[in-house]
């Protein structure tokens, strides 16, 4: 029985290696698998190597991802610790693991210097060949990706505020900060003037950004403020989504809360939020000299004080319930989160503004009832 069952697991790990679509490569079968007409990546790599244990599983799934295009594109490996020594000599291997892109005609490889999770191995493949992976690929992220050729572009030469994390993709305290980073950036994805982007620092052409900067370390986080480019800010403050938004409220002087919307702040003018306690206190002709003052205010102020202006016109026009059945129909609208966020953003100022109409009818409310 017990031979039975040591012969039952056996064959179920053999069936497992046969059903591998990596291709193992020796000095005797690598010139048929590779520079004969069809890309390939290999990874040359050693049985004790940690970080070659890591990636293994990660590696099956890349290669399961393009078995269906076996024709066209290779994914292999190497062991260059053991029998294929010779070959790891032969592209001066020194470390592992070690992954090179050998194109269709053969010739010098290029050695892969991008990060080791699926995602960035099936996107290099597929942008190197041309080929589609079978796994639907993840949406992009919400912040923005930059490189040294868009730099410059994004971030020194615009007019905005942008927020810069510096990173690398073997970088574990980096791959933690990534579903984070992408959350900020949806933000503020609403705010044009306010950017969360991200640059590989460590990859070959973008290191001479991370020196002039400055980026000792990973993830290095700065902000570049609009006006003074020459002189970033180092954020090193909590790296949770509610410090950053608050900090990036505090630079694009935006009012964004977690999870995208707004605070009870944006769109509150001090200036009108005098002008409706004082509107709202008056009587008779007294008010309407206030809403005469605010309409002419309006005038170099601009649109975001337009909506004050409505409200005093609403209750001069004879509409006293005008504020309640308002602030009832905006709050009943702000439910509907299936609005379009611009939508939300109107209907969230609106909503402030005529709280601050109500809040002084209930005091004035209050006191006359004291009397």
């Amino acid at each position: 029985m017990k031979f039975a069952f040591s012969l039952f697991a056996a064959v179920i790990s053999l069936s497992g290696a046969l059903a591998s679509n990596v291709i193992d490569l020796d000095p005797d079968n690598f010139d048929k698998f590779v520079g004969q007409g069809k890309p390939a990546l290999v990874e040359f790599f050693a049985p004790w190597c940690g970080h070659c244990k890591k990636l293994a599983p990660i590696y099956e799934e890349v290669a399961d991802a393009f078995a269906h295009a076996k024709s066209k594109v290779v994914v292999a490996k190497v062991d260059a610790d053991g029998v294929g020594r010779p070959l790891g000599q032969k592209y001066g291997v020194k470390g592992f693991p070690t992954l090179k892109w050998f194109n269709p005609e053969g010739g010098e490889p290029e050695d892969y210097q991008g990060g080791r999770e699926f995602d960035d191995l099936v996107n290099f493949i597929s942008t190197k060949s041309g080929v589609k992976s079978s796994v639907k690929p993840p949406p992009p992220p919400a912040y923005e990706i930059l490189d040294i050729t868009t730099f410059d572009d994004v971030v020194i030469n615009s007019d905005k505020d942008v927020l810069v994390s510096f990173t690398a993709p073997w970088c574990g305290h980096c791959k933690r900060l990534k579903p984070t980073w992408d959350d900020v950036a949806k933000d503020f994805a609403s705010e044009s003037n306010c950017v969360v982007a991200n640059l590989d620092a460590d990859a070959v052409q973008n290191k001479p950004l991370g020196e002039k900067y400055g980026v000792q370390s990973f993830p290095t986080l700065k902000f570049f403020p609009k006006g003074h480019k020459d002189a970033p800010v180092e954020y090193d403050g909590p790296r949770s989504e509610e410090a950053f938004v608050e900090f990036l409220n505090e630079k694009c002087g935006t009012h964004r809360t977690v999870g995208g919307g707004l605070t009870e702040l944006a769109g509150r003018l001090p200036e009108f939020d005098t002008l409706a306690s004082q509107f709202f206190a008056a009587t008779g002709a007294a008010r309407d000299v206030i809403y005469k003052d605010a309409t002419a205010l309006a005038v170099s102020v601009g649109p975001a004080a337009s909506h004050y202006v409505r409200v005093m016109e609403k209750v001069v026009n004879g509409s006293e319930e005008y504020v309640e059945k308002e602030s009832k129909r905006l709050a009943t609208l702000l439910q509907k989160r299936t609005l379009a966020p611009a939508k939300l953003d109107e209907l969230k100022i609106k909503s402030n503004i005529i709280s601050a109409f109500k809040k002084v009818e209930e005091t004035v409310a209050r006191a006359a009832d004291e009397l």
